[in-house]
């Protein structure tokens, strides 16, 4: 116990710093990710064949894939095609992004789908055009629905963010391993990266519940 104790004591500040690059990660990924989910969303229910049809081909590749591929991926493509020296970071964080905007996208769109349709056509019928529609009465009901499964992308993102490891971008496993190199003691390295990942998505879980529970609350 003493060694647990020790190792939190010397190499706190390594953990800490890997939870704030965890934290870093995971919300430029959402934010960014649900940039483009917003996007992709409106172009999958935009009703035009090329655009459905490319977005139905982004999801089914990145959903389908593993994410450890994609990260691959993106880390050997992207300096290839891109002529400036592109950090490992700018890459992973881009694979991260793609795939969370896959995923997002889906999210967003069943989101608008559950609003019921007659919402849509009592605006058509006042003379506002789709687009318009879309963006003053359609989503801001949706927004209801896709809040907490975002509340949720981000809770799974901080885990996932974990495989960035693998090409030493600072996050939290990259601090369990540089903890463990120095002190060559993988069962408690392991566990205190472990106890705090349980902690941050403990807490993150238990704010997302009191929103939902908060936003069922002010709908009744």
């Amino acid at each position: 116990m003493g060694t647990f104790f020790d190792i939190i004591g010397k190499y706190g500040y390594v953990y800490a710093n890997g939870l704030i690059g965890t934290l870093w990660l995971a919300a430029v990924t959402v934010v960014a990710g649900t940039l483009i989910g917003v996007l992709l969303a409106l172009l999958r229910l935009s009703g035009l064949k090329f655009p459905e049809a490319f977005v139905k081909t982004y999801v089914w590749i990145l959903r389908g894939t593993p994410i450890l591929l994609q990260l691959y991926f993106f880390w050997i493509f992207l300096p290839r095609v891109i002529p400036i020296d592109l950090p490992d970071t700018a890459c992973i964080v881009t694979a991260l992004i793609v795939n969370s905007s896959a995923y997002v996208s889906e999210i967003i769109r069943a989101g608008i789908q559950a609003v019921d349709r007659g919402q849509e056509e009592a605006a058509r019928s006042l003379g506002l055009r789709r687009g318009i529609a879309m963006r003053y009465v359609i989503l801001p009901q949706a927004i209801k629905n896709i809040l907490p499964a975002l509340g949720n992308e981000f809770i799974n993102m901080i885990k996932q963010v974990s495989l960035a490891s693998v090409f030493f971008i600072n996050e939290l496993t990259t601090s369990y391993r540089t903890v463990l190199s120095a002190t060559y003691r993988p069962v408690e390295s392991i566990l205190i990266a472990g106890a705090i990942y349980l902690l941050l998505t403990t807490v993150l879980t238990y704010i997302m519940d009191r929103f939902e529970m908060n936003m069922k609350r002010s709908e009744a």
